[in-house]
């Protein structure tokens, strides 16, 4: 098990085949899905045929960029993922993101991964651009996109008809903030 970065109150470490479950259960709650696909579960083939081998290809492809589970400190529990990876829209652009079980919102969760991830790139990985996506409803995503200091840029059409919110923050603001 790889641990990718730490925090106060997390882990963020490399996904294995042995975390299939954990991301089941989390895809199986119609909240959390709710802005990603209007609710609906993700199968077990899908996550084990789709989805853990993009994950285990990002490892294998990507120098430090990736989609990491995010564990508990203390308790060891699974708390979702957060991911930070080239943009599939833009691969000049790297996008920030995260999924997180229902019993760890409203906590700061989001906020003290992504903000931890923010660092890393600009610090680290001399990323230039940090760019981020939500549904325009999902309130509580944009907020911590806000507070982590990425800024609204634009509403836009995802190639599957989706429409998003789309907030960039840019090496040279990121180092005045």
């Amino acid at each position: 098990m790889k641990v990718y970065l730490e925090t106060q109150r997390l882990i963020l470490r490399e996904f294995t085949e042995a975390d299939v479950d954990k991301l089941v259960n989390l895809d199986s709650d119609p909240e959390v899905t709710r802005y990603i696909n209007g609710g609906k579960p993700t199968s077990r083939e899908y996550i084990i045929e789709q989805v853990m081998p993009r994950i285990m290809q990002y490892y294998s492809e990507l120098d430090r960029q990736g989609i990491w589970a995010a564990i508990e400190k203390g308790s060891s529990d699974f708390m979702g993922w957060f991911h930070l990876r080239p943009n599939r829209q833009d691969v000049a652009e790297t996008e920030l993101g995260y999924r997180l079980k229902q019993n760890f919102w409203g906590q700061g969760v989001a906020t003290e991964g992504s903000e931890a991830l923010v660092k890393k790139a600009f610090d680290e990985l001399e990323v230039d651009v940090i760019v981020a996506i939500a549904d325009p409803a999902n309130k509580a995503s944009r907020r911590v996109m806000e507070k982590i200091g990425l800024s609204y840029e634009k509403e836009m059409m995802e190639p599957d008809g989706f429409v998003i919110v789309k907030y960039r923050l840019e090496r040279r603001d990121y180092f005045k903030l």
